[in-house]
């Protein structure tokens, strides 16, 4: 195994070189960053498991339709390409997890492997072996598995920098699946921070901490303060982090979900101006898409559509 190390301001991500007997290929991996160049993703289109009839057991606004939903899926894929990202897709049938296309909640990948998560909603039990299976296809082992009582989920890890995991504490990630990750990743020089989440609107409503923040640059974050607590605020701060507000009335349609491809490039789903104008005006490059079926009938945003395999300086 060879590592590179690449250190620019809070942001270093290391990246593990693993030749496996895969076609003679050499796969790549480790994404230890919320904000470094995407280098390969992992993806998964929306099929006709995601067309859920029962839409109060899965907390959609309403049943999405699947020929848009394509096509909004495929213009964040053509995006993430344009900007030079390897897409990879997760294919494997699973009928009945209707929230599969959100591939970031079931695993983080690290410079040893895949940490593979246990979901926190129940209804998702299940993905997580699926997930692991294809990132085996891809040669990309598994280091660590969430087990017993622990649950996490992706949309609750925040990596601050390489070296500092940010982990919600709330209704999808538990005090044992803090425990377990801090386990895991303290021998590899990770520090593991709980950060607590609101209460919301309970438990079947989606509430990561992703929810109410993303990376946007090295020292950049996009934030609604009202959901965060005090104490992350103020390590953000300690951390020179300038704050980008979100205002009240983008938070439901997702204003804070934004995926970094690169520093100072991201994407967002359409529909929030302010803050949109908000992170041009910090310099920030500001893709968007159309995402009224994948998205926001199904609470899941460009983050949340994506699970990055190997993110480089």
């Amino acid at each position: 195994m060879r590592h590179l190390y690449h250190y620019l301001l809070h942001s270093l991500l290391i990246c593990a070189f693993i030749t496996v007997p895969q076609c003679g290929k050499t796969v790549e991996y480790g994404a230890q960053s919320m904000i470094a160049p995407l280098k390969k993703v992992l993806v998964r289109a929306p099929d006709n498991g995601f067309v859920v009839s029962d839409l109060i057991k899965w907390h959609y606004t309403s049943r999405p339709i699947l020929s848009i939903a394509k096509e909004e899926h495929e213009q964040i894929v053509d995006i993430l390409k344009h900007e030079g990202a390897e897409v990879y897709y997760h294919n494997e049938e699973l009928p009945y997890l209707a929230d599969s296309v959100y591939v970031h909640d079931p695993v983080i990948i690290t410079e040893r492997g895949a940490v593979i998560l246990r979901m926190g909603k129940i209804l998702r039990r299940g993905e997580e072996e699926a997930v692991e299976s294809c990132l085996q296809t891809l040669g990309i082992s598994t280091y660590y598995r969430l087990h017993g009582d622990a649950t996490a989920e992706g949309g609750d890890l925040l990596w601050l920098d390489e070296k500092t995991l940010a982990v919600g504490q709330g209704f999808r990630t538990n005090k044992e699946g803090f425990n377990q990750l801090r386990e895991a990743l303290e021998p590899l020089g990770i520090e593991v921070i709980a950060v607590d989440l609101p209460y919301w609107e309970g438990q079947e409503s989606c509430l990561h901490l992703q929810s109410m923040i993303s990376l946007v640059d090295n020292v950049t974050a996009l934030v609604n303060l009202r959901f965060l607590s005090v104490p992350f605020v103020k390590t953000l701060k300690e951390r020179d982090f300038t704050l980008i507000e979100v205002p009240d009335e983008e938070f439901l349609s997702m204003g804070p979900n934004v995926l970094c491809i690169r520093p100072g490039v991201c994407l967002t789903v359409e529909g929030n101006p302010i803050t949109k104008k908000r992170m041009e005006e910090a310099g920030i490059k500001v893709y968007t898409y159309k995402g009224d079926e994948i998205s926001l009938k199904a609470e899941g945003g460009a983050t949340c559509l994506t699970r990055p395999i190997l993110r480089e300086w």
